[in-house]
């Protein structure tokens, strides 16, 4: 089973778990802040996907294996949760909502929609291989060194939660690039999952972000047709790193409704 990190709810109220569902390259520990503030009325259940943190590595990485891995964890906690997934994790919740939507009570989806993209995000993955590992013992030396291949301050602080600096035998990143790389296709795509999920859905989305476009929303609303759109504004892709508060609030509002 998928890795997870388990915020208990500070003040119990009934509600159904939340379980998040990161991004390419993040891992369940990204979501710390925002998972512990969630946590005020109920669980929250941070995972890391298959071949990212402290999870399990594959072979593959497809959308149905994605959402297989959520849906065990599911089923682990009760067989019934809210969920929020962004970007690649956006992907796998809404592939388990089309498929297994008895699993879900509410779906956030953030800033990612149910097509193929023609990005590619593999220039980050040669950037990680190519940082010297020799002797790093501080994330601020790591810092300066993949500064040289990756300029955005923001970016690098994002990757590096994912190099273990204390790993036995030496610094080792906790991503699996053999395979993130080889299904990088799969992983920017979409698999044309057919099949409607009829429960709440929000798509949250960065004001600044160019991923869920307009053009979208009659695929989106076809799938779910009660999906509810909102944007938070001076937010890009990263929404919840660029506006954590504001975005956390939305969250809230819409699972408490």
């Amino acid at each position: 089973m998928l890795h997870t990190i388990l915020h208990p709810a500070a003040t119990p109220s009934g509600a159904p778990p939340l379980v998040i569902a990161h991004g390419l390259y993040g891992s369940g520990r990204n979501w710390g802040v925002i998972a512990r503030r969630l946590a005020d009325r109920r669980d929250v259940v941070a995972v890391d996907m298959r071949n990212h943190g402290s999870s399990p590595w594959h072979n593959t990485h497809s959308y149905p294996e994605l959402a297989a891995d959520l849906a065990e964890v599911i089923r682990s906690l009760g067989g019934r949760a809210d969920i929020l997934g962004h970007s690649m994790g956006g992907k796998a919740a809404m592939q388990l909502a089309l498929t297994e939507g008895a699993l879900i009570r509410k779906l956030v989806v953030a800033d990612i929609a149910p097509v193929a993209y023609g990005h590619d995000q593999t220039q980050y993955i040669r950037a990680m291989r190519a940082l010297d590992l020799t002797g790093l013992v501080a994330r601020g030396e790591a810092d300066r060194r993949l500064a040289e291949t990756v300029p955005e301050a923001p970016l690098r602080a994002f990757f590096l939660q994912s190099l273990d600096l204390k790993a036995e035998g030496g610094p080792r990143w906790r991503l699996n690039f053999d395979t993130l790389e080889a299904e990088m296709p799969r992983i920017v795509g979409w698999p044309g999952t057919e099949g409607r999920f009829d429960g709440p859905t929000l798509f949250l989305t960065g004001a600044e972000s160019p991923y869920v476009r307009p053009e979208y929303r009659e695929t989106i609303r076809a799938l779910f047709p009660h999906a509810r759109f909102a944007k938070l504004p001076g937010a890009g892709h990263w929404l919840h790193a660029d506006k954590p508060r504001e975005f956390e609030e939305a969250v809230r509002v819409f699972l408490n409704a």
